[in-house]
Formats: C-alpha cells, structure tokens, sequence
C-alpha cells in the first residue's frame, strides 16, 4: 500500500517497503499556516495517538503535529532542520517529518483513503 492514508489533524500517512510509515501535513494544512520558518521534531520514542509530537511555526500561527497512532517515531527528517520550508515546498515529498514503527500496519485502514479526505475539505468548506 503506497497509498496516502489521511487523518482529520490534516496528516497523511504512507506505508513504506520496509513496514515503517512516513507521516506529514497536507497540502491544505501547509497552505493554512503559511510560510513555515521553524519545525521542532520529535524525540526518537514511542508514543501514543494523539499525543503531541511536533511543533511548527509559520509566518501565521504555531502548530502542533499529534501522533497519528499508537506507535514508536524511528526517524526524524533531519532537512527540516536547516531547510523548515520544505514543508511547504513539497509538503507530500521531501517535506515529512518522521517516519514511525506500527506494532500492527492494519490500523492504517481505519484512516480516510484521498476520497473520504476531499469529501471532508470539502464539508468544512
């Protein structure tokens, strides 16, 4: 599954060959905070869904990145560092902030597919 999972926190999720999952914002929710000038990523640990996990600043406002699920963040995207506007550049690309281990990758599947997500931007107007 390469597929992106999206979350109602405006996250998306990828399975990875290698069984991790890569995990950042939308389009949308870059497009809402603006010009993003600072990223703190997060410690290299588990955690549990919804806990807070990331902080971003933008030109706009600050925003938190909560863990999408239960699970352990094994790598951080160390570009975001020294280059925060990544996420805004390619915020589906190079622009994810980590990659985390699912102790059960099915749990995806309780996610919303593109679809299910455009129907809710679209309720949200």
């Amino acid at each position: 599954m390469s597929e992106l999972r999206f979350t109602a926190d405006h996250e998306w999720l990828r399975l990875e060959q290698d069984g991790r999952v890569t995990v950042g914002i939308t389009e949308y929710a870059q497009d809402a905070l603006g010009d993003v000038v600072f990223v703190q990523l997060p410690e290299l640990q588990g955690y549990a869904k919804g806990e807070e996990v990331a902080v971003l600043e933008s030109v706009k406002a600050a925003s938190n990145i909560v863990m999408p699920l239960d699970g352990e963040v094994v790598e951080i995207n160390d570009q975001l560092v020294d280059r925060p506007e990544l996420v805004n550049e390619e915020p589906l690309g190079n622009g994810w902030f980590f990659r985390m281990q699912l102790a059960d990758n099915s749990v995806l599947d309780a996610l919303m597919d593109k679809a299910a997500y455009e129907n809710l931007l679209k309720a949200n107007g």
